[in-house]
């Protein structure tokens, strides 16, 4: 069949494997369903970059746990998985200056990135550009911010106006943490959404949805950031997800891949599109 819209899903922080989305998929088809849409019309691709970071850290949590009498490991666990993939992002490697000069650990994930979109474009898509709705999680919202910052400042001509993101239709935000990556910057200043070059009749139909938790403590609204935020920002939009156990604790960062309600705010965006 035809795609008639794409999606590009990334994780963000904690162990993940590479069918990490595959709940949400499958969520977010049936609920389609409902609407009186057919789910093969959308082309999936996600983006796993776990491994990238996962043997360093595990080594280190294997002699840690080994040496030292730790309580809690779970939490810590979790902790270092989440400290570790944010200072690894940007942490330059060792005898490096700064100077502003990106981590080699920034351009291998944003590598994932690009090869994803090209996944998409040249596979199911059969270079043809359809709108394309990005969805990221905890910290992958930032660093799905931060590939879409590139590709608008610096645009690499090799690749299709889709691959360069001008396509991008909706950017949903589920546990994000954007703002803790902004207080050290003197001038925040989010992306340019609706992409410029975003073709004139999908522009009307483009949103940022950012999705939070109250029981989620990494997850916070974006739009507070300042006005240049909530310009580009629709909506901080509040939803609980997980069951009766972990819906009501920090546990909820993780349960937005199996809710159904979730799956349904997905769908009904993804249905104005189609």
């Amino acid at each position: 069949m035809t795609k008639e819209l794409a999606c590009l899903v990334i994780h963000g922080i904690g162990r993940q494997e590479p069918d990490f989305a595959n709940d949400l998929i499958t969520g977010v088809s049936r609920q389609l369903q409902t609407f009186g849409r057919d789910p093969e019309a959308v082309a999936w691709q996600s983006v796993y970059w776990d491994d990238i970071l996962r043997s360093a850290q595990d080594a280190y949590l294997q002699a840690a746990y080994a040496e030292a009498d730790l309580n809690a490991h779970g939490l810590r666990t979790l902790l270092l998985n989440a400290l570790g993939d944010a200072a690894s992002y940007r942490q330059l490697p060792s005898g490096r200056s700064r100077g502003g000069e990106e981590t080699l650990t920034y351009w291998r994930i944003h590598e994932r990135v690009k090869d994803a979109l090209g996944t998409l474009y040249h596979g199911p898509l059969q270079d043809r550009p359809v709108p394309l709705v990005a969805l990221a999680h905890s910290f992958g919202g930032h660093i799905l911010s931060n590939y879409i910052w590139d590709r608008q400042q610096r645009p690499d001509k090799r690749l299709s106006s889709f691959e360069r993101m001008n396509w991008l239709s909706g950017f949903i935000t589920f546990g994000c943490n954007i703002p803790l990556f902004t207080f050290a910057c003197t001038e925040v200043v989010p992306i340019r959404f609706p992409p410029p070059r975003l073709p004139a009749r999908l522009k009307p139909k483009a949103r940022w949805l950012n999705f939070f938790d109250p029981d989620d403590v990494l997850a916070w609204p974006l739009r507070p950031i300042n006005g240049a935020y909530a310009d580009v920002v629709d909506s901080d939009e509040r939803i609980h997800v997980g069951g009766p156990v972990t819906g009501w604790t920090p546990a909820s960062h993780f349960a937005y891949w199996s809710d159904k309600r979730f799956a349904k705010r997905i769908a009904k965006f993804l249905d104005s599109l189609l």
